[in-house]
């Protein structure tokens, strides 16, 4: 893994060998081969990560991505380098394969792309009553640190632990700087999916499934399992454009697809250290 620059040159990113699967298939029997991937950590530069940022900005809101501006999102992830990081593997001046960031809801709340999130976040958390502490700080004016973190499906969790870890590193160092970052909150913007009947070959399933049968629900990223038993509160809610989705475009299994809706998670500042120490022992790189 190469080092992430860092606000403290002397700092060194955390360990995180990590190893990424190719499936191979081979017959009916799948076979896998084993690549070993070094991992590299950067702060953003706005000269080569807006596309990339961009495009896992639009992964992560998913069907709804058309309904925010994405170029002026991710200029506004890109004006803060220094918080946050991107992954990559060929080098400084390719597309990130990973990000995370924290933006300051309050002190960024002016600004229109902000603005549409925001509008989007509240909107959303009133329709789960799980959420309802989340407009309400968001409108009393809370400095709460509104994280993206998003990856290619492909890239291993196992890289999740150092980004959190320097995300924390970071925004200590900003404090101490006098810069906008002391949080009473963070709120993790994320992703969930259920497995569901695919319209494809639907009477066929219908026919071989036990009545009563129920799906059930997924974390895209595994560290969002953890992060939620640290949380103050933290739900589900529904794509404003659902119906846009087809089961059968996102299948993951011969006779099942999958639905995905976002999720939010909202933990005090004060725990949150404690909630990526959690990360980082539950999910620890291959030896």
């Amino acid at each position: 893994m190469g080092e992430k620059r860092a606000r403290d040159p002397e700092k060194e990113a955390p360990p995180a060998d990590a190893v990424d699967a190719m499936d191979e298939g081979s017959g009916d029997d799948e076979d896998f081969d084993m690549v070993d991937v070094e991992f590299e950590w950067f702060n953003y530069d706005a000269e080569v990560d807006f596309h990339g940022v961009k495009s896992l900005m639009r992964q992560l809101f998913d069907v709804d991505a058309n309904l925010f501006n994405m170029s002026a999102l991710a200029d506004l992830i890109l004006s803060q380098p220094t918080i946050g990081s991107t992954v990559k593997v060929d080098g400084k001046a390719t597309d990130a394969y990973a990000m995370i960031t924290a933006l300051n809801t309050f002190e960024q709340r002016e600004k229109e792309p902000m603005k549409e999130v925001l509008g989007y976040l509240t909107e959303k958390a009133r329709t789960n009553e799980a959420l309802a502490l989340v407009p309400e700080l968001i409108n009393g004016g809370k400095h709460v640190g509104l994280i993206f973190s998003e990856r290619l499906i492909n890239v291993p969790s196992e890289i999740s632990p150092p980004m959190y870890s320097m995300l924390v590193d970071e925004v200590e160092a900003a404090v101490e700087d006098k810069e906008p970052y002391e949080f009473s909150h963070y709120l993790v913007l994320s992703k969930i999916y259920e497995e569901v009947e695919s319209t494809l070959e639907m009477e066929d399933r219908k026919r071989k499934r036990a009545k009563g049968s129920s799906s059930s629900t997924f974390f895209f990223h595994p560290e969002d399992e953890v992060l939620q038993k640290h949380a103050l509160a933290h739900g589900s809610f529904r794509y404003t454009k659902e119906e846009d989705a087809v089961a059968d475009s996102k299948r993951a299994f011969q006779e099942m697809g999958i639905k995905a809706s976002g999720y939010l998670i909202l933990i005090e500042a004060s725990k949150f250290g404690d909630a990526v120490k959690a990360v980082n022992d539950y999910i620890r790189p291959p030896q």
